[in-house]
């Protein structure tokens, strides 16, 4: 089939979903007046493919094409690298919005085909084949996907089964000869709202006797049964003058809740393996990883120029103590690229699919987060006040007003208006709520900064630094 059009995937949209925003049903998520705001976003995939400078990195001429390379399976380093240009060109185009309406998705197509390789061949399960065909049936559509992974999890220090009820975690509570039944809640579902299609996946290591939750699946978004409570964050209306990134781009969120969802078995990609659960949730974590920091680009590129630009505005671009933050602003971006690029480099092909070294990645990811806050610092302080105490857009409308900014708010270099504006913009990323809302990304999406170190920890080969220091202090 060929690939849709913008127009087309907002139509595809109306399809009688159930999402509610601040308590009251949404009809259209497509002109809602935010909802909407995040479909526009989301178009931003179809119309890359659909423009002829942007062709060649976002669609796959193949023997099955055209297609959206998300959906291509990644065979080598190469073919990596080319995802995350495309993940980094299409966020760059989202104003440092991620679109992630087919990056998640087929991070967990990508992990579901290597867990089902493996469990076909060791259990002799036929997971593999319903991958392969859900995979075609995306691909061949051009569908949006979400994942929905992080169960609500009620009582952290009890288990799945040990919860007050049972529903904490989203479980299997019947089959039939059509398939499963499911039960419960997932939380943080991003692009849920306006994608076609919602895989679940588990959420953590399982044990004997939690064999219901230990479950994988796809279930369209319009699936009767299944309810998206919209994360009313950041729904502020604003103007492009005042917010010129929120105004115009957004990512939904949801509470995703499943009450006796029916899914077909040619649907379900895990269904009681527990100790295939971990497993699967970290693989498709290590892709998702590879997708995080190559969507944190632009955003880092955008602290860099701004910070730049403002020192240049205010006349202190010479000055020592900013040449410091700055080169300090430039290295922290470099360093997300550069290990980017070399967990694609340093890939492993498993099954036929090339995986981001996961060491690699999940170092890149660390440096990210643990970085981000003193970076946003450095913005902010190169800035200066202006960025929360500055005037208003009405302000700019009346004419005695603006005469006043004209004359009180030149600076070095760019006229009043152009310095509000780039305020504007870093105030913004640093102090509003979507600053607000890139800041706890930093530290939560794609897996917590202490599993990003455990993972670091468990991956590294440390024995060869351990020879190396056994044979410089002479211990045999």
């Amino acid at each position: 089939m060929a690939l849709m059009t913008a127009a087309d995937y907002t139509a595809s949209l109306r399809d009688g979903r159930t999402v509610y925003y601040r308590g009251e049903r949404v009809d259209d998520v497509t002109t809602h007046p935010v909802i909407g705001i995040a479909v526009e976003h989301a178009t931003i995939d179809y119309r890359m493919a659909d423009d002829a400078a942007e062709r060649s990195l976002a669609v796959v001429d193949g023997p099955e094409g055209p297609y959206s390379r998300y959906y291509h399976i990644p065979r080598s380093a190469d073919d990596l690298l080319r995802r995350s240009a495309l993940i980094e060109r299409a966020t760059a185009l989202g104003g440092t919005l991620v679109v992630l309406i087919k990056e998640i998705g087929t991070d967990a197509l990508f992990a579901l085909r290597l867990m089902a390789e493996h469990l076909d061949r060791t259990r002799g399960t036929a997971y593999l084949p319903r991958v392969e065909r859900f995979h075609a049936y995306c691909r061949d559509r051009d569908l949006a996907v979400a994942v929905a992974q992080t169960d609500v999890k009620g009582d952290r220090s009890r288990g799945p089964a040990e919860q007050d009820h049972p529903d904490y975690y989203v479980r299997v509570v019947g089959e039939d000869e059509a398939g499963i039944t499911l039960r419960g809640a997932k939380v943080h579902t991003s692009v849920s709202t306006n994608a076609h299609e919602i895989i679940v996946l588990p959420t953590r290591n399982l044990k004997p006797g939690e064999e219901a939750y230990a479950v994988a699946c796809a279930v369209p978004a319009n699936a009767p049964g299944l309810t998206m409570l919209a994360s009313g964050y950041g729904g502020r209306k604003g103007t492009a003058f005042e917010q010129p990134v929120s105004s115009r781009h957004k990512m939904m969120e949801t509470l995703t809740v499943f009450e006796d969802v029916k899914v077909p078995w040619d649907r379900v990609f895990l269904n009681g393996e527990v100790d295939a659960a971990g497993p699967l949730a970290k693989t498709f974590v290590e892709f998702h990883r590879f997708t995080a920091v190559s969507y944190k680009l632009p955003l880092v590129d955008l602290f860099v120029g701004a910070a730049h630009l403002m020192a240049d505005y205010n006349g202190v671009l010479s000055a020592g103590h900013v040449r410091d933050k700055l080169a300090k602003l430039i290295s922290y971006a470099q360093i997300c690229r550069g290990m980017t690029r070399e967990a694609a480099r340093e890939s492993k092909v498993m099954g036929g699919i090339a995986v981001p070294n996961a060491e690699l990645i999940n170092i890149a990811k660390l440096h990210f987060a643990t970085g981000y806050h003193q970076a946003l610092a450095w913005v902010q302080d190169i800035a200066g006040g202006l960025l929360v105490t500055g005037p208003s857009e009405e302000d700019l409308a009346d004419t005695r007003l603006r005469e006043l900014i004209d004359r009180y708010f030149g600076a070095a270099k760019g006229g009043a208006v152009d310095r509000l504006r780039l305020m504007n913009l870093i105030a913004e990323i640093t102090a509003s709520d979507f600053g607000g809302y890139q800041a706890v990304l930093a530290v939560h999406a794609e897996g917590s900064i202490e599993a990003e170190k455990m993972t670091i920890w468990r991956q590294h080969d440390i024995e060869p630094s351990i020879r190396y220091a056994k044979r410089l202090a002479g211990i045999d």
